[in-house]
């Protein structure tokens, strides 16, 4: 009876499934998630008799033969990039990646870490870092004694002082791209790990090489659907459901057989 096996690898192809779009829903609200999708994949076919073998002694051949399929495999969870809208917040440390790129952040391990979570917040030291502590790379530092600072779409930073006309350039801000984004390893805390599957950084100013641009005061939204995550949330329900009553239905027919006398 291999429907109970079969139906057991759907059942569990759907709770992973549920799991993922649980997670979309979750980060609604989170700074520039992006969604994830489930993908499958079915398993291994069992050949009970092979497309194009000999069926008798003419030489007939069989055009299509019996493969009988063994259920279904989860491949990956893949990151549906997309840009999310992005949100005015005015504050002058919040920045909005228009378009491609990852800023550069930097590890209490020396690791770099990669996000575009653009929340970012000035250290007891003036150090520009992130919501969790971790310098932006390159390192810059905003004077005590600045009264506000400007952030300009190429990533541009200058401070205003009291007792100065023109504004000084503290530093500037680069971004990061990857030949395939998708491979980045989610870390949490809306930062990614460069693998191997993601090629090397290749970091630029903002606005070249095919890199957004920056905009101070606004911050990215998540891109989460949530009419079409509700709307996959019932699919995958009623799916399980089905798996279930193969389940049911396979167990009903395994009673049948033992009670033949």
């Amino acid at each position: 009876m291999r429907a109970l096996k079969i139906a057991a690898t759907g059942m569990s192809a759907q709770q992973m499934r549920v799991e993922v779009i649980s997670n979309n829903l979750a980060n609604m609200s989170t700074t520039a998630y992006n969604t994830r999708r489930a993908e499958f994949a079915d398993l291994h076919y069992q050949q009970l008799q092979r497309p194009g073998s000999i069926n008798a002694s003419d030489g007939t051949v069989l055009p299509t033969g019996v493969q009988l399929g063994l259920g279904v495999r989860p491949t990956s969870v893949s990151v549906l990039l997309a840009q999310g809208s992005l949100s005015q917040t005015n504050g002058d440390l919040d920045l909005a990646i228009d378009g491609k790129g990852y800023l550069e952040i930097t590890l209490p391990s020396g690791e770099s870490a990669y996000t575009r979570d653009g929340s970012l917040k000035r250290s007891a030291d003036g150090q520009i870092v992130t919501a969790d502590g971790y310098p932006v790379v390159p390192d810059m530092t905003i004077p005590d004694d600045a009264i506000s600072i400007s952030i300009n779409a190429d990533g541009e930073v200058y401070g205003y002082f009291d007792d100065r006309v023109e504004a000084e350039l503290l530093g500037q801000f680069t971004l990061a791209a990857f030949t395939n984004e998708r491979g980045l390893e989610a870390m949490g805390s809306n930062n990614f790990r460069e693998t191997e599957a993601s090629g090397p950084a290749n970091v630029s100013d903002p606005g070249t090489d095919g890199l957004g641009v920056l905009r101070q005061g606004y911050l990215e939204d998540s891109s989460v659907d949530a009419v079409r995550e509700v709307t996959e949330l019932i699919e995958a329900q009623r799916a399980y459901e089905m798996n279930a009553k193969v389940i049911t239905a396979s167990d009903q027919m395994m009673a049948t057989t033992s009670q033949v006398r």
